[in-house]
């Protein structure tokens, strides 16, 4: 008897582990805090900060960015309910509005700078002493590049000077920061957002080959099996962080995905609008897909785990990206999104 009981403890501590565990996390992606003229980057305090109590409230894991993603590299066990919180840019009001609540929550949080503005001391972004204050309650910083430019499209236009241009803009941000900012910037591993979200292939392997890990901002959770050239986050500005969304994504699960057939993300005349086939890892009848503007894409069922998608129209300028969903279990959902950059 004392044997059985001793197994059953041992079962019950195993699956209990199991379930306080898990291998993805989600990235909230932010810009401004209570600009209203910039509505499409700025999220309200109000909003903000029912978020942020959402958060403490309900027990989620907040950690630096960098260390979920070295968890997840690692390919450690993430505590149940990690929730990594990003910044882009470095504006003023990360400080003036943002700061203040996350210091009061405890909650870390990453900023990624690109640093020319502040080099120039741009009155709409944050100062060096404002960064190494931040630095000592719970901020992070990372690599945004330089001045913030459209690498992908640049590159496109002078391919003859891509390498050294875009390496440039990369290692100029990084040097700077590291100067200023010393051990507050993320080093293990070394982590670049991609200016406007925009990135393809070769940039990728550029990125890659500069020791970088590679940060999109097309939408959805990420876990040791996402693409480390571009790791997804969900963004929170322009009307996505209201709080029925707010607590739909942050309950996210990575659609199980076994393969991407196209993984670059360029769109010409050739091929717009673009197709992509995924390969799933065990069968999802109930799977959705969307484009940017919520419009239900056609999907065709190659087999019970392949799936081609395609839009019934051709994509707008800039940008776009398919998003596909599943019910997973219970109020979570499977959630998957591609980027798509289109050209003039």
């Amino acid at each position: 008897m004392k044997i059985l009981i001793h197994y059953l403890l041992v079962i019950f501590l195993l699956q209990s582990s199991l379930l306080a565990h898990q291998n993805h996390a989600v990235v909230l992606q932010y810009h401004r805090f209570d600009e209203d003229r910039y509505p499409s980057t700025s999220i309200s305090m109000e909003l903000f900060t029912q978020q942020m109590q959402y958060l403490a409230d309900n027990n989620y894991t907040v950690w630096p960015f960098s260390k979920t993603v070295k968890y997840l590299l690692e390919k450690k066990e993430l505590p149940d309910k990690t929730v990594s919180i990003t910044i882009d840019d470095g504006y003023r009001s990360v400080y003036t509005k943002a700061y203040p609540l996350l210091k009061k929550y405890k909650f870390p949080f990453t900023v990624f700078v690109n640093s020319a503005p502040v080099v120039h001391e741009s009155v709409h972004y944050l100062t060096w002493d404002e960064m190494r204050e931040m630095g000592k309650y719970g901020a992070e910083y990372a690599n945004h590049t330089y001045s913030h430019q459209f690498l992908v499209r640049d590159g496109i236009k002078d391919p003859k000077n891509y390498k050294k241009h875009i390496t440039k803009e990369i290692e100029m941000c990084e040097a700077k920061i590291e100067k200023e900012l010393g051990a507050k910037v993320c080093k293990n591993p070394k982590i670049l957002a991609y200016p406007f979200g925009e990135y393809d292939l070769k940039l990728m392997n550029l990125v890659k080959s500069l020791g970088y890990i590679g940060v999109a901002q097309n939408s959805g959770p990420i876990s040791s099996e996402s693409n480390f050239m571009a790791l997804t986050r969900f963004p929170m500005s322009g009307g996505f962080g209201e709080m029925d969304q707010f607590r739909l994504k942050i309950n996210t699960l990575p659609l199980p995905i076994k393969n991407v057939l196209l993984k670059d993300t360029l769109v010409n005349e050739s091929n717009n609008p673009p197709s992509l086939t995924l390969t799933l890892k065990k069968p999802l009848k109930n799977l959705q897909c969307f484009t940017a503007d919520g419009k239900k894409i056609a999907i065709q069922w190659l087999n019970n785990t392949t799936v081609t998608v395609q839009a019934q129209y051709s994509l707008e300028y800039p940008r776009n990206h398919y998003t596909c969903t599943a019910h997973a279990q219970g109020n979570a959902w499977y959630w998957y999104s591609h980027l798509w950059i289109v050209l003039e």
